[in-house]
């Protein structure tokens, strides 16, 4: 006997899974007034149209950042589009998957992600995937996130946490390409070199002055391009590399990540 699909029951299983009313009041008549079975039914069929958008190119998303004792987490979580980006829904979710992970590790949050992502596939209509995800651990940390579409993660030997949080803030504006000078390698220097060689040619200087052109321009570049070089954002009278001297910190390593 079929049992007559009330609006309260409708709503009942739209407030349990926040999808559509039709799509709820289907399910239910697909499954006789059996809210259990008709959980099963959105669930199956959030799980195909997830399938059927995989295809999709999901470049937009938000990042997060949990910072732990001894630990910070960043999760980043891609939609198709900013306006679902900005999905309370989606905030929500990308918010969940970070305590998640927080409260089971990485690999659990992995495992479960997608009995969380495709109930909110089916809602808002577009690809969601979960794109990067790390754990840095280390003495001293900070992390930095703008917009919720860039972050930034630093690990410090010494120093503080606030000093970490404004080197990842340095990071997160300048785009350091090189954190050391040791970095840089030899084809990193006959890329730069090949660049203002062209420069420099064009100049009706003599040789031995568009030596000392090309010289300057290429250890400018660099300087530019290397964290501990560059003039420290929020006191340009400093570099990086003298501001962590002073504190008596060591840069460690970092972990970038940004959409578009």
């Amino acid at each position: 006997m079929s049992i007559k699909i009330t609006a309260e029951l409708v709503k009942e299983l739209r407030d349990g899974t926040g999808v559509s009313v039709m799509q709820c009041k289907n399910a239910l008549e697909e499954a006789d007034g059996d809210m259990e079975k008709a959980l099963v039914i959105l669930k199956k069929k959030s799980s195909s149209i997830a399938m059927k958008k995989a295809d999709r190119n999901a470049q937009d998303g938000i990042i997060v950042v949990r910072e732990m004792a001894g630990k910070c987490l960043l999760v980043t979580l891609h939609s198709e589009t900013d306006f679902v980006a900005r999905n309370e829904d989606f905030v929500t979710l990308a918010n969940g998957l970070a305590d998640l992970a927080v409260k089971e590790g990485v690999e659990a949050m992995k495992a479960k992600s997608l009995d969380m992502i495709n109930p909110i596939v089916q809602k808002v209509g577009e690809k969601i995937e979960l794109g990067k995800v790390e754990i840095v651990e280390g003495e001293v940390l900070g992390s930095y996130v703008h917009g919720s579409k860039s972050a930034v993660i630093v690990s410090l030997k010494g120093g503080t946490s606030e000093l970490a949080k404004d080197i990842a803030m340095h990071i997160a504006a300048m785009k350091p390409a090189f954190i050391k000078a040791d970095d840089i390698t030899e084809d990193d220097k006959s890329k730069v070199v090949e660049v203002f060689e062209k420069e420099v040619a064009e100049s009706d200087k003599p040789e031995e002055i568009k030596k000392k052109m090309l010289d300057g321009k290429i250890s400018t570049y660099f300087k530019e391009q290397t964290l501990m070089d560059q003039a420290f954002i929020k006191n340009p009278d400093v570099t990086v590399g003298n501001l962590l001297k002073e504190k008596g910190a060591t840069f460690v390593s970092s972990v970038s990540e940004s959409i578009r």
